[in-house]
């Protein structure tokens, strides 16, 4: 796959058919959209290609600070390499970009500039300067400039927003296998370890804590979780606790992990952390002791879980 940032960096003359959208997650059913798109590409020998914006266009026109994303765009690279797809061009969202009138967009970006020869895009996309666009109008302009269009049914975009809202809902809950089962893979947060208060080496509990390296990330719900990490080429269990650790006085949230059997020194080093299960909600403890037999019995269903994974 092949990564174009902005659009006028794509200098393939060959071409192509287009899919266009966020794909936030990559989810199952985003992949079903993707194999369709690489499969029409292969059939009718055309260059495949994933048009996305970033940043979002709500955190452009709305200044919408909270917006929470499933995947960073590095995370959404990654996993669209392992699509088959040709192309991924990524198109910053300015406010000079969306005021395009929809034949400038269709002409000049998706025509002169991708060299569209099919367009596989959902019954409602809209698009064009206010979204007054519709996909009957980019129909019409396929007869004018020499494209074809092919419509995602209902079915199949419902089915997109639905895995979409799922995700999210179950990850607000700390439902992971839920949340696991609509991805196609484990939940994950890409970050750098940094330093933290040092409390649980104290204990024998030495945590890595992890600064997720975008701030739109969506952080699952406070609790306690199983997780993995490949640590120097191995993957690693741990069990990773995200909160404010209000028993020792904690105000700010961390995500925190104890990784089982690996004594590597891991500050400052990069990491990617995948959610396997949920063990438990973020409780206050009446004493330290309490929540160092928390942590002995979260270790011990860590153990467990992981010998009926490899078994």
């Amino acid at each position: 796959m092949q990564e174009h940032r902005p659009a006028s960096a794509y200098n393939n003359t060959n071409p192509s058919v287009i899919t266009i959208g966020t794909f936030d997650g990559v989810h199952v059913g985003h992949r079903a959209i993707l194999k369709r798109l690489v499969s029409s590409a292969e059939k009718e020998r055309l260059e495949s290609v994933l048009l996305t914006f970033f940043p979002h266009p709500r955190m452009v026109l709305q200044k919408d600070t909270t917006i929470q994303m499933l995947n960073t765009l590095s995370e959404k690279k990654a996993l669209l390499e392992k699509t088959g797809l040709d192309h991924l061009v990524i198109h910053p969202f300015t406010h000079q970009f969306s005021r395009m009138t929809a034949v400038e967009y269709v002409r000049d970006l998706l025509v002169n500039r991708l060299h569209a020869k099919k367009i596989i895009i959902g019954y409602d996309h809209r698009f064009g300067r206010n979204r007054t666009a519709t996909i009957t109008d980019l129909k019409e302009m396929g007869i004018t400039y020499g494209f074809e269009v092919e419509e995602i049914s209902v079915q199949e975009l419902d089915d997109v927003a639905v895995s979409s809202t799922k995700i999210r809902a179950a990850l607000q809950e700390g439902d992971i296998t839920t949340a696991n089962k609509y991805l196609g893979y484990p939940y994950m947060i890409t970050g750098t370890v940094v330093q933290g208060k040092g409390i649980g080496a104290t204990w024998n509990y030495p945590t890595a804590n992890l600064q997720p390296s975008e701030s739109y990330k969506l952080i699952p719900k406070n609790g306690v979780y199983i997780t993995q990490a490949e640590i120097k080429g191995t993957v690693k269990h741990g069990i990773t606790s995200i909160g404010t650790n209000p028993t020792v006085g904690g105000k700010s949230r961390t995500i925190e992990t104890f990784f089982l059997d690996t004594n590597a020194n891991l500050y400052n080093q990069s990491l990617q952390l995948e959610f396997l299960k949920f063990i438990r909600n973020e409780k206050t403890f009446e004493t330290v002791e309490k929540l160092k037999e928390a942590i002995q019995s979260d270790e011990k269903i860590a153990r467990n879980f992981i010998v009926n994974l490899n078994n």
